[in-house]
């Protein structure tokens, strides 16, 4: 994980000094336009480069909190030092099925009619409240 989070930075460095070079480049190129910079160009090079730092710090926070060296990153680590718990999954719930479906009617109702993402939205309020308390009521109640 250090070595991802080192990569992402040189990707930020480098991201970082592209931008500079497109800015120097759109002020030396012949002016055809009112605007010598062309800054769509230079933002977007420039906010990968932030996008780059931003993983780059997010994986060495992760990478410490975890306590420095882990068992994927040692040559010696047997496959049961990294079991460790992945998380609860519901096995029989058909909410996330509604979530999706009611996001995509949300989606929908942007490309088609304003009054679709309403009903989409409505349905996807009660399937966040259903699937958030999927286990306080019925047979896998808690």
């Amino acid at each position: 994980m250090k070595t991802n989070a080192s990569l992402f930075l040189i990707l930020a460095v480098f991201f970082w000094l592209a931008a500079g070079l497109y800015l120097v480049w759109s002020l030396i190129a012949p002016v055809e336009t009112t605007h010598p910079i062309e800054w769509v160009g230079v933002l977007g090079i420039a906010l990968s480069g932030i996008l780059s730092a931003l993983i780059s710090f997010f994986l060495r926070v992760s990478h410490r909190s975890q306590g420095g060296e882990l068992p994927e990153d040692r040559e010696e680590a047997l496959i049961d030092d990294g079991e460790a718990e992945q998380g609860f999954f519901s096995p029989w719930s058909w909410w996330p099925i509604m979530i999706a479906f009611s996001a995509g009617l949300m989606v929908t109702g942007l490309a088609i009619g304003v009054w679709i993402s309403f009903i989409g939205a409505a349905v996807l309020i009660v399937s966040v409240i259903g699937w958030q308390y999927e286990y306080y009521r019925g047979r896998f109640a808690h």
